[in-house]
């Protein structure tokens, strides 16, 4: 009976750490969207960040997303440019900017 109600806390522990890892990668991916905006903002003055901005989180890593939210508190330097820049030239990544791209001009937008 004790070991059951140890391995139903300890499950229970585990069930926690996944939906505070989940929330924490939520918070994360949130803080970096508005790091890819800034800098493509700064780099295309003009130019509707969002669709980009979110190829770029979709196709980065999770390290790379604490990576880049960690520039909304200190800034985005050099070193979070050139990740940013680096993920957004991945072929993953420019076929969603181009598809993105593509909807838009499809839907008139």
């Amino acid at each position: 009976m004790r070991l059951a109600a140890l391995m139903l806390t300890g499950l229970s522990l585990l069930s926690a750490c996944a939906e505070l890892g989940a929330e924490g990668d939520r918070v994360a991916r949130q803080a970096a969207k508005g790091v890819v905006n800034t800098v493509i903002s700064n780099r295309f003055p003009g130019m509707n960040a969002a669709p980009l901005t979110d190829c770029i989180i979709d196709n980065a890593d999770i390290t790379e997303v604490y990576q880049i939210a960690e520039a909304a508190v200190v800034g985005p330097g050099p070193t979070t440019t050139n990740l940013i820049v680096d993920i957004a030239s991945r072929p993953e990544t420019v076929r969603c900017a181009a598809d993105n791209a593509l909807s838009t001009v499809l839907s008139g937008a």
